[in-house]
Order: C-alpha cells, then structure tokens, then sequence
C-alpha cells in the first residue's frame, strides 16, 4: 500500500489569475512524491495564470468543479493571487467544495490571497492560520486568528503568506498532507469489520490492491 501522499488523489483548485508560482511548485511537490493530480477549475480548457502583475502560462483543466465531490479526494490545494480566489470565492460550487474538504476534516493547503476561499466558506472560526497582510481584517471578522509567519498550521490546515514562502510551505504541506492521509486510512481499516483475531490487510492484500486500482489522476507538470 503506498504511504503518504504516494499514489493518492489530491485537487487544485483555480481559476483564471491563479499566481503561477504558487500553483506550480506545490503541484511539482506532490507530483514527485507519487501523488495523482487533478486540476480543478469553474470552466474546461484552460485558466490562465500570472507572475506578479504579467500574464504567465495557461493550465489545462482536469475536472470542473460542479462535476466532482470531495469524496473522490484525499487533499486539497488553493493556490493564490488576488483574482483567481476572488473569482472563486463568487461561485457557490466553488465554496462548497472548500467547505466540504473542511467538514470531511480532510488536509487543505491554502497560500496568499487563496484564504478567502476559506472565509467564503465560513472555515476559519476558531483556526490560526496566515495569509497575505491585505486578508488580516477578513480572517478575523470571519472568527479565525491571523498570524504573521512563513507557515501556520492548525490540525490539517496548512497556510503561507506569499510566493516567497514557498519552500517551506511546499515541505510543510507534504508531511502533513501525508500524515493525515495515512491517519485517515488507518482509520478505514479500523473501522472495517474484521474479527478481533485477522490481521488488518497489508501491502500486499487484495483488498488493498482493490482499494489502490479504483483510484486515477495525473502527476508531473500542470499542462501549459
């Protein structure tokens, strides 16, 4: 069975404006630690991403949002720049999505402006996470703390303030996107009816094969 992120489904979700950087080298993070990748957007085709304030290279969509649930995934990624979460956060399918990662107590990654997805999604009550300085005020109406440092995390929430942030953002999101994968998975096999005397299936059971084949995705690069 893989361990961590290694062979599991993890969306980004974006739109048109997402900073290029912040969506490219965590989707190269987890592309090479085995993870399948899906690319999420509000329409097909592509979205089109910046560099600061230049247009940078177009991203070929995987899935659209209103098409998918949270339930086909282990983990999520919400990349920033200013328009691609201010996009978002106007589309209830969007939200929802957001949400439903939230409430399924599923690993989230949020960087820069990407955390008002997460206020849209009235997520952050009662969390420590970071952000760029301009969504302090936002955060904390919406009843979260903000905190200005490189990287927060608070239970499977991970969160960074700006593209400079990367390294440790990109580190910090694959052990945490790998242990909670694995808690999680631990905690389907307890919760399987098995005798108290059987071993819990290993790495090389049927049912783990089973459970590994019904899953699919792409790694590498997101498609320019």
């Amino acid at each position: 069975m893989p361990s961590g992120v290694s062979g599991r489904k993890i969306a980004f979700l974006a739109a048109d404006g997402v900073e290029q950087r912040e969506l490219a080298e965590p989707w190269r993070t987890l592309a090479d630690a085995g993870a399948e990748l899906h690319l999420v957007s509000v329409h097909a085709g592509e979205i089109q991403g910046v560099q600061g304030d230049e247009r940078g290279d177009r991203f070929t969509v995987d899935r659209v949002v209103n098409e998918v649930r949270a339930g086909e995934y282990d983990g999520l990624v919400l990349p920033g720049g200013v328009a691609n979460p201010d996009r978002l956060r106007t589309h209830a399918d969007a939200v929802a999505f957001v949400r439903a990662f939230m409430d399924a107590d599923k690993p989230v990654a949020a960087i820069c402006h990407a955390p008002w997805l997460l206020v849209e999604a009235d997520a952050v009550r009662g969390r420590s996470l970071t952000s760029w300085p301009s969504l302090r005020t936002d955060i904390r109406n919406a009843g979260g703390e903000w905190v200005d440092r490189p990287v927060a995390t608070d239970q499977k929430l991970v969160t960074s303030r700006r593209p400079d942030d990367l390294p440790m953002f990109c580190a910090k999101l694959l052990t945490l996107f790998g242990r909670a994968i694995d808690e999680r998975r631990l905690d389907f096999m307890v919760e399987q009816s098995f005798p108290a005397s059987d071993p819990l299936p290993g790495p090389g059971s049927e049912a783990a094969r089973d459970r590994d084949a019904e899953r699919g995705g792409r790694g590498g690069e997101p498609r320019a």
